[in-house]
């Protein structure tokens, strides 16, 4: 039955575990589909080469002079900017179904447009019984490629008058400068609007979010160079840039569009290919006549302009066309692509926190302002209803916790998603013998450390943690020195001092910098022994709850556990189960031969609270798991090696898959797990669940009582939704685990693509749930399962693993090194830290 409607699970039923209540959702019910076939056509506009936006213009004005006779009667066709128009109709293109057509367009800017003969090309590609859809939502039929067509001309029809008003569209999302902010080094963020039609249980529904992203400022070039290389005023640059400065925002603005001012109008736009190593007082050319000239020399002859930054080095468009940067301006609503510095993504969550009743009024805002009730849904026979809906849901109970026995209060059960650790001890502690400090701030006193080494040890040992040695050497390193040199010495000196393995090297780090990522990979990757990395601020300030953070970070990197379920899930307990969590990471956008890093864990115990890991390097931008079986091979050997026995279940947790993909994971990964567990014994196949975990999207919930809200009036921890938002049948559930902070809280989607474990909804999302509390480093509930939490860390760490890293912009970067070679360039962590939590 379950091949039969899908590949996938089929939802069991709803859960029953919990409290009932009802919460908003950011979904607007359609009310009405159409009833009608929708016609497909295939569409050709010109060389196929512009942006939507400009497909958009040609194909409306196509549709305002008639079509040429193909939409009689007044017929109104969508398109998605691309390759697709629907039409209620059928379009009046004759008996082979293909037109051929001519449009003269306008191009450019005001003043300054050219007309183009732009060719048409249609031709009929389906007719879409929308019946299937109905038959899909309301689950007597898989899904097919005409209903997933018809649920992409829904997703095409909502967005057809809002694409259609907004100058800026980015993916889903359409934005405006009204409301926007400045960010540092010449960004704004804009607020904007996101929309999708969704499948639910027997309805469509409208999926609407506020949403935000960075773009360039606007205006005059200079102005906007001031701020990306970091200056107050443009006289801050009158003795020049220096070459960072100059390949700093040269990388900053490369492929911008400019508009060039100095003819009295704003002309043709043109895409920044880089800057002239010199100055524009400097730049040579030769003219038309062959005589070689400056380009400010040709400035002030042709057009009688004297330049006011003569300093600044020329832009260059074109092959060999050189601009002053004062004649240049930024066409507005750039979006930046490259990845924020931390100021610019501390101030953008700033924009963007808000508070849920707050949010909940801006989606209400979205609503009226996307326009729902237009010529073109009416056509369709498509209505909306303007409020959001009401969902079902449940707030799970909260699991009991464990810190140990020993300690006050050692089993309790939180309140509010969050605790704090007065009068408790660790699990288990572990026993710390042999340790040394490396100092890399000149300015930090032997005083001022040894005062921090005595709070921190007297923390180790209030937490549980057994501290054998409490005065560790301390070695005074210079930053910019020989740091491999300086590790090892502080790694023999932590030896040598007690007679025994060296197990931890603390670093004081002068600032947030580059030395962290240095640290890491030579104390990962060539000696193999964690490392603990504190501020020197926070040295000096000797704060005991900072002590306390740092403690339960330590206790596990060195093979402790900090906090366990007491009452564990009887599926962990049952029969030995293996909890693997996976991730793969992708380089910055734009970067092309960095690979990704796929990332594993897996628990070692029954307690689900120690974790294995495991990393592997792969071609870039690859979401499938390269190797996946040889990596999930290593997870069962420490297994075993840990517990004695094999594993007989495997539930695997796999984050960063899009919808899309699942397909292609069921395919690929499951079958690479069975082949990890043959390549141990040919008879060995223990049952195996496997969930995609996504955060990257836009559901969110809202409380209706206030007796249903947490603190922050968002949902309250454990607030589960698996009804009518949800897949019309498949095994999928919204979680939303944690306490909110600030702003609206994000819920994790959970989906169940394979399950040979038959679990139920109250089983799978009551273990998820108890999962997240107990998050190694943190005192309060998390927003998504550990092992998919310790995914994210360990390929975030891994990055750092790279050989021959100069961590600056002038080294050698993705552009001077071919993938093969980055690939190659990538250590692997030593053997001795696979079993412990080095990356917390």
């Amino acid at each position: 039955m379950s091949l039969n409607l899908t590949d996938f699970v089929l939802r069991p039923g709803p859960g029953k575990t919990g409290k009932p209540i009802t919460v908003r959702s950011n979904f607007f019910e359609i009310s009405s589909l159409p009833t009608i076939n929708i016609h497909h056509y295939d569409v050709k506009i010109g060389d196929e080469k512009a942006p939507p936006a400009v497909n958009r213009k040609i194909w409306k004005q196509f549709e305002d002079m008639g079509g040429q006779g193909i939409l009689k009667g007044g017929i109104l066709t969508i398109y998605d900017g691309r390759k697709n128009v629907f039409s209620p109709k059928p379009l009046n293109l004759g008996p082979d179904q293909l037109g051929q057509f001519e449009v003269e367009f306008q191009d450019g800017v005001k003043g300054a447009a050219r007309t183009k003969t732009i060719k048409i090309q249609i031709q009929k590609a389906n007719e879409i019984n929308m019946t299937e859809v109905h038959q899909f939502l309301q689950g007597k039929q898989r899904l097919t490629p005409n209903s997933l067509t018809g649920i992409m001309a829904m997703d095409v029809l909502i967005r057809h008058m809002p694409s259609l008003t907004f100058n800026t569209v980015v993916g889903r999302s359409f934005y405006t400068p009204n409301d926007s902010r400045a960010l540092s080094g010449g960004l704004e963020v804009w607020q904007g609007f996101y929309q999708s039609a969704r499948p639910g249980v027997g309805k469509m529904y409208i999926n609407l979010d506020v949403s935000a992203t960075a773009f360039y400022e606007g205006g005059r070039l200079p102005d906007l160079a001031v701020k990306i290389i970091g200056r107050r005023t443009i006289d801050d640059l009158r003795r020049g840039l220096t070459d960072r400065d100059r390949i700093k925002l040269e990388k900053a603005i490369k492929n911008l569009q400019i508009q060039i001012v100095h003819r009295g109008e704003k002309k043709f736009k043109y895409k920044i290919t880089k800057l002239t190593p010199s100055t524009v007082e400097r730049t040579k050319f030769k003219d038309q006549e062959g005589k070689e000239m400056t380009v400010s020399q040709y400035f002030t002859q042709r057009y009688g302009m004297r330049l006011s930054y003569p300093f600044l080095p020329c832009v260059v468009v074109k092959k060999d066309m050189f601009l002053p940067m004062e004649v240049c301006e930024i066409v507005p609503g750039q979006r930046c692509l490259k990845k924020l510095d931390d100021k610019q993504t501390a101030d953008m969550i700033k924009f963007t926190c808000q508070k849920p009743d707050v949010r909940a009024n801006k989606i209400k805002q979205g609503f009226n302002l996307l326009e729902t009730k237009n010529p073109y849904m009416q056509q369709f026979g498509v209505t909306v209803k303007p409020e959001m809906s009401t969902v079902k849901a449940r707030v799970l109970p909260t699991p009991a916790i464990a810190y140990s026995k020993d300690s006050k209060g050692g089993i309790f059960t939180p309140q509010g998603g969050a605790w704090n650790l007065v009068g408790k001890k660790v699990a288990q502690g572990a026993t710390l013998r042999s340790w040394s400090v490396v100092n890399f701030h000149s300015g930090l006193p032997n005083p001022v450390i040894q005062n921090f080494l005595r709070t921190l040890g007297q923390v180790f040992i209030e937490k549980g943690m057994n501290v054998v040695n409490r005065t560790p050497t301390i070695i005074h390193a210079d930053p910019q020195g020989d740091v491999e040199k300086t590790l090892k010495e502080a790694w023999l000196t932590a030896g040598n001092q007690v007679k025994s393995n060296p197990q931890l090297i603390l670093c004081i780090m002068p600032n947030k910098s580059t030395l962290y990522n240095e640290i890491k990979r030579v104390t990962e990757t060539i000696i193999g022994v964690p490392t603990q990395c504190v501020l020197s601020k926070k040295v000096s300030d000797n704060n005991n709850q900072y002590c306390t953070n740092v403690s339960l970070k330590v206790n596990v990197k060195l093979g402790g556990m900090n906090v366990y379920l007491p009452q564990s899930h009887p599926f962990l307990t049952e029969k030995p189960t293996i909890i693997i969590g996976a991730d793969v990471t992708h380089p910055a956008p734009g970067d092309l031969n960095t690979p990704s890093l796929a990332a594993l864990t897996g628990t070692l115990d029954a307690r689900a609270a120690r974790y294995s890991s495991v990393v592997g390097v792969q071609a870039s931008r690859k979401e499938m798991i390269d190797n996946l079986a040889g990596l999930v091979k290593e997870l069962l050997k420490n297994f075993f090696k840990t517990c004695g026995k094999k594993p007989e279940r495997i539930l695997f947790y796999r984050d960063g898959v899009s919808e899309g993909q699942f397909a292609a994971v069921l395919e690929e990964e499951i079958s690479q797990i069975h082949a990890a567990c043959a390549s141990l014994d040919k008879g060995y196949r223990p049952k195996l669940t496997f969930v995609v975990v996504q955060k990257r999207h836009h559901a969110r919930f809202f409380p209706l009582k206030k007796d249903d809200a947490d603190r922050s009036g968002n949902c309250q921890p454990g607030t589960v939704i698996d009804t009518d938002i949800v897949h019309p049948f498949e095994f999928d559930f919204y979680l939303q685990s944690h306490s909110g902070l600030q702003g609206t809280s994000r819920p994790t989607h959970y989906h169940v693509l394979y399950d040979e474990n038959k679990f139920t909804p109250d089983s799978l999302q009551e273990l998820s749930y108890r999962l997240t509390y107990i998050y190694g480093r943190a005192t309060r509930s998390v927003s998504l399962v550990p092992p998919v939490y310790y995914a994210h860390l360990l390929a975030f760490r891994a990055r750092f693993h790279k050989i021959g890293s100069e961590w600056s912009d002038s080294g050698a970067t993705s552009e001077t090194m071919d993938a093969d070679q980055q690939m190659a360039g990538f250590a692997r962590v030593k053997t001795q830290l696979d079993k412990v939590m080095y990356y917390m």
